[in-house]
């Protein structure tokens, strides 16, 4: 028994490697398989890393853009704001220019009231004095203060002709 007990403790060394190796060749395949693995997943995380950058630039530029399209639109509220206050300057200026104007003209009626009452007293007045003289005069009144409309002359109207017809006279 001798001469196989080497033999077969070189084939339990054999068998014992051959095992080792096969449990290395399956460690092997799957880490090979793990590898694979984790590299489609890096793949599909690097794919939506770079889709996460493109609409992260999208977004960028939409965000320059709104912002832009903000400034734009402040400036524009501003001059609308510019422009009302101007409005609104303009409109008080006018109003008190016309405030001013109506002032002017009542005080310009009231003048001319009061000057026509004036005149309205001295002509009365006048007439007293005048029917006062006549009276010392003994003289007849040629203005009795009424006027005396004069008949208005009937209007011809234009007698129509008939057609064609000339008037030769």
């Amino acid at each position: 028994m001798a001469p196989s007990v080497p033999r077969t403790r070189a084939a339990a060394a054999l068998r014992m490697k051959q095992i080792a190796l096969d449990n290395q060749d399956r460690t092997i395949r799957r880490l090979r398989a793990q590898l694979a693995t984790e590299r489609r997943g890096l793949a599909a995380t690097k794919k939506e890393l770079e889709e996460t950058q493109v609409a992260l630039e999208a977004s960028h530029k939409v965000i320059a853009g709104l912002t832009e399209i903000g400034l734009s639109m402040s400036k524009k509220i501003e001059k609308m704001k510019d422009k009302k206050q101007q409005v609104r300057a303009n409109h008080v200026e006018c109003h008190q220019k016309f405030q001013a104007r109506i002032h002017e003209a009542e005080d310009s009626m009231q003048a001319q009231h009061l000057i026509i009452e004036a005149l309205v007293d001295e002509k009365d007045s006048l007439l007293q004095t005048i029917h006062g003289l006549q009276e010392a005069n003994n003289a007849p009144a040629p203005f009795d203060g009424e006027w005396e409309e004069e008949p208005e002359e009937e209007e011809i109207g234009d007698i129509p002709l008939g057609e064609g017809e000339i008037d030769d006279e």
